[in-house]
């Protein structure tokens, strides 16, 4: 028999699922190649905007963006009940970071080529305001291609690895906004957090299991310390929780 899922899941569901299915409208303005691009010739483009927005979005609302309005996450847990499989972190969170950092450097180094950022195009490859769009250098059938590439990899992961796989290997996104809790954790100011009541735990585990990011949420309970840099705070632990051990708080950290 199936399980109704908490009214807040419903809606976290609903909007990262909406957010893939407008990935053929935004999928430029997230995009890894289209932020090379414009570094070569000098262009502040949609993508580095958007980039930048998620690095000071995460400094006071951690990674909710990959929780509750990433197209990456939404493709993912559609095909969840493919492979309910928890990965194991301890082996795929340095992936991420091995793409990352050399991405991240070519982008440094093509704009000190290009003598810095000279002019600002947030459409720049986009002109038609539709990523999935034929442009004059561009015939249609590639941007078809670069799509279902991106796809094909996020799908497949979390078909063949488990949850969230792509999450933990070749999300180019996650690491700005870990780097920028990081930062937050560093000044410990207010932002958007769990926290954990011990007393109150009944050792179900139900936290553990649903975690979507594969967390051994009920190890951080027991000593409630609910900070993880793998953390997208979605609230299937809190929602799951029928002791209310888990809850959403904003204030500094702890």
């Amino acid at each position: 028999m199936l399980r109704q899922l908490p009214k807040r899941q419903r809606v976290r569901k609903a909007l990262v699922i909406l957010a893939f299915l407008s990935f053929p409208i935004t999928m430029n303005f997230l995009s890894p190649y289209v932020i090379i691009d414009g570094a070569m010739n000098g262009i502040v483009n949609g993508s580095l905007i958007m980039f930048g927005l998620m690095f000071l979005s995460s400094l006071f609302l951690g990674r909710a963006w990959c929780g509750w309005v990433c197209p990456g996450g939404g493709m993912q847990e559609m095909v969840e009940p493919v492979n309910l499989r928890q990965v194991n972190g301890r082996k795929l969170d340095r992936i991420k970071w091995i793409v990352w950092i050399p991405w991240i450097s070519l982008i440094i180094w093509m704009v000190v080529q290009a003598g810095g950022y000279t002019r600002v195009d947030f459409l720049y490859h986009t002109q038609s305001g539709i990523s999935v769009a034929g442009t004059p250098d561009r015939p249609i059938f590639i941007a078809y291609i670069i799509y279902y590439v991106v796809i094909a990899l996020f799908i497949g992961l979390a078909i063949f690895a488990g949850r969230r796989a792509g999450c933990h290997t070749i999300c180019w996104m996650a690491p700005f906004m870990m780097i920028g809790r990081w930062i937050r954790n560093r000044f410990g100011w207010a932002s958007l957090q769990l926290t954990a009541d011990a007393s109150a735990c009944s050792n179900c585990k139900l936290c553990t299991k649903n975690c979507p990011m594969s967390l051994d949420v009920n190890a951080m309970v027991q000593v409630e310390q609910m900070e993880n840099a793998e953390c997208i705070l979605c609230g299937t632990c809190v929602d799951n929780c029928h002791r209310g051990a888990i809850k959403f708080s904003f204030g500094p950290s702890k």
